[in-house]
């Protein structure tokens, strides 16, 4: 590294020389004047990728961060460069090629962290597939001003371009061998600007890179440019992993499940929740876009969701349970739920790796006598769900067309909650006399982003309305505008609809007698995905201004960045009809601990692959990881794309030591994760037992 650094020095010395020489001859302002249009190529792009790192990552490093400029400058000038190698009206049209690619490279970035909180990747090709469906919720939930004002560069380079033709520059004759001479200089400086760049590198950096786990502090520190490039390498891993790699891989996983059976002393073992549910009848209600912040909230005395929390209060109710999903939303918290796995690193699993063998819950269940079933009112290729249900051991699944859809009972993207619950009782009746057990998925659709079908939610008022007192002493009731027209409030809306369907569900199950031996799961699937300031709004609501409170008011709550993503937790509710077992648990629990928790109280045995743990054994020692490489306690939330944390208890002092364990904690399970689903690790382990040979 030494001999590196002096190389470097004495390279940068010529530089220096270089540069000086070339000001006295006036150089680089004749270049500038003679190159117009490759010049503006270079400014307007490097533009674009700053200002796409200033509007998603808002912090004082990121806007201080030098290396991504480098990384960018030295991507746009290296791709330029060879436009030199064409004449000057062929020339512009090279450079404007790459500035629309540039371009769009920015701008779907900027909608996709609008609405993912992360980068876009290009394993998400496979799922466009399925935008059209979801199309408008984009377009009205998502697509804001600054995402387009990326369209100044092509624009701006037209103009400068139209110029150039009007002033004739096109018609001087300029021979191959100086166009040659300006694309090796070109490429040069673009190749000495990326050297610079790489030695600066940290090793921190080179790690994070190669992983792409943590997709904000690869562009914080290599550029959007070099990110999405390097993006489109490692998408090409589903389509190589079975030809490279897969012994270390396999070796890897079977080491670290080792370590955990010996080590992890919360992996097993029997505690007062053990068979508890043994033998009862399972219906699990997958609650589109459900969170946390609807239960026990109410406006004008009204709750927003009176049957949940009627559920949450009658049940075992875990508020503080976070989904752990990715770019595969939905289909994400399905394969977490059931398989106790994280999402894949790219692509999604259920489209990416739908052939891959899994150990799921429902396939446990139905190992032991069940007869397991899933129902969902939207089409059954949707997150290519007519495939993956049969992997992960549904034995039937009730899609659209086995429902009766009209536009009376249309809600949003397809059949309301309350049309699909009711038909769904009635399939329900008739297996129930077929099977003496069932283990049943019901996914809700009713409450999915844009939430803009308000008037076939019903009437749910989110104004603030107060009784005050006039002057010649009678009452009257004066309304404020509070929550009204925002993408919260309408959300709120939304909920009330879903719950209310979720409260009539409850009561034909009752009336079919499907719930004297069943027990009812609840969890939503993600959060809503909407804006912070909405949020700020709700908490600090000045109804004198019809605005925000002053930070400096004493009754203000701030609400940041950390608060937000801690509010992104959704509730997992477990609701038997006699009321048995009532009990908040207020321990942090992500996704992947369900299935080991529920697989405990119905008296079967977990995969052997999962990740979480049952709650119950591991209590307030749980950590919740996230695909971003982020991790929760009940001590603190770190964030790893600013390498930072909040403390969650006031007073608490917490060491290094506690977040550099949690940490590397957090990336060997993603990588473990990751490698049992891209590796078909599962498949290749039974295949081995059966051959005979050594299995973990």
């Amino acid at each position: 590294m030494k001999k590196i650094k002096e190389y470097a020095k004495k390279i940068a010395k010529k530089i220096k020389t270089s540069l000086i020489k070339a000001k006295k001859d006036h150089v680089i302002k004749k270049f500038f004047k003679e190159n117009k249009v490759f010049v503006t190529y270079i400014i307007v792009n490097l533009i674009n990728s700053t200002m796409i790192r200033v509007f998603t990552i808002n912090t004082l490093e990121n806007y201080l961060s030098y290396k991504a400029v480098l990384a960018d400058l030295a991507v746009i000038i290296i791709l330029g460069s060879f436009s030199f190698l064409f004449k000057p009206k062929a020339r512009y049209t090279y450079l404007c090629a790459f500035t629309w690619i540039f371009t769009m490279t920015c701008m779907i970035n900027s909608i996709y962290y609008t609405f993912y909180t992360s980068y876009a990747s290009f394993s998400m090709l496979s799922l466009t597939q399925y935008l059209g469906d979801v199309g408008d919720a984009v377009v009205q939930n998502v697509i804001q001003l600054k995402d387009v004002v990326y369209l100044f560069a092509p624009i701006v380079l037209m103009i400068v371009n139209k110029k150039e033709v009007k002033k004739g520059s096109y018609n001087k004759i300029e021979f191959k061998e100086i166009r040659r001479k300006k694309a090796l200089k070109s490429l040069i400086a673009g190749v000495i600007i990326a050297l610079i760049f790489v030695l600066n590198l940290t090793s921190l950096d080179i790690s994070r890179f190669a992983k792409q786990w943590n997709k904000e502090y690869v562009v914080m520190k290599f550029g959007i440019y070099v990110y999405q490039i390097n993006d489109g390498i490692t998408s090409l891993e589903p389509k190589i992993n079975s030809m490279f790699g897969v012994n270390k891989a396999v070796k890897e996983v079977e080491t670290y499940y080792e370590d955990r059976k010996k080590n992890d002393k919360y992996a097993s073992g029997t505690n007062e929740y053990t068979d508890i549910f043994k033998g009862k009848n399972v219906i699990v209600i997958h609650g589109e876009s459900f969170q946390t912040i609807n239960i026990d909230r109410s406006f004008n005395g009204v709750e927003v969701s009176p049957n949940m929390n009627k559920l949450a209060h009658e049940g075992l109710y875990f508020s503080n349970y976070y989904s752990q999903v990715s770019v595969g939303t939905s289909s994400d918290a399905e394969l977490t739920f059931t398989t106790s796995l994280m999402p894949t690193q790219s692509g999604t699993a259920f489209v990416s790796y739908f052939d891959r063998k899994y150990i799921a819950l429902p396939q446990i269940m139905q190992q032991n006598g069940y007869y397991t079933f899933s129902m969902h009112g939207n089409n059954a290729d949707f997150w290519n769900r007519r495939v993956m249900h049969k992997n992960l051991g549904y034995e039937k699944f009730y899609s659209k067309k086995d429902y009766d859809i009209t536009e009376e009972n249309t809600i949003g993207l397809g059949i309301s909650d309350k049309a699909f619950f009711k038909q769904s009782v009635e399939k329900m009746k008739k297996i129930s006399e077929k099977h003496k057990k069932f283990y049943g998925l019901l996914i809700m659709l009713s409450n999915h982003t844009p939430f803009s079908d308000t008037e076939k939610y019903g009437p749910y008022d989110v104004n603030l309305k107060e009784t005050v007192t006039n002057d010649d002493g009678t009452t009257s009731e004066v309304t404020y505008p509070y929550m009204e027209g925002t993408k919260l409030g309408n959300y709120f809306k939304s909920v009330h609809y879903a719950d209310s369907a979720i409260g009539e569900l409850i009561n034909e199950l009752d009336e079919a007698g499907l719930l004297d031996n069943t027990v009812i799961v609840f969890y939503g699937d993600h959060d809503a995905r909407l804006p912070q300031k909405d949020y700020v709004r709700l908490f600090n609501y000045d109804k004198e201004t019809d605005g925000i409170k002053s930070k400096d008011d004493p009754t203000y709550v701030n609400f940041d960045s950390y608060q937000y993503e801690l509010n992104r937790k959704v509730p997992f509710i477990i609701w038997t009809k006699d009321h048995k077992y009532q009990k908040e648990i207020k321990d942090v629990m992500g996704m992947y601990d369900a299935m080991p928790t529920l697989a405990n109280m119905f008296g079967v045995k977990a995969s052997a692959y999962s990740l979480g743990h049952d709650i119950f054994n591991i209590k307030d020692n749980n950590i919740v990881v996230f695909p971003t490489g982020n991790w929760l306690t009940n001590k603190v939330y770190y964030n790893s794309q600013k390498s930072e944390y909040l403390t969650l208890n006031e007073g608490e002092v917490i060491g290094e030591d506690y977040i550099k364990k949690n940490t590397e904690y957090a990336n060997k399970l993603l990588e473990v994760s990751n490698n049992v689903i891209t590796y078909d690790v599962v498949r290749k382990e039974e295949e081995k037992e059966k051959a005979g040979g050594t299995s973990k």
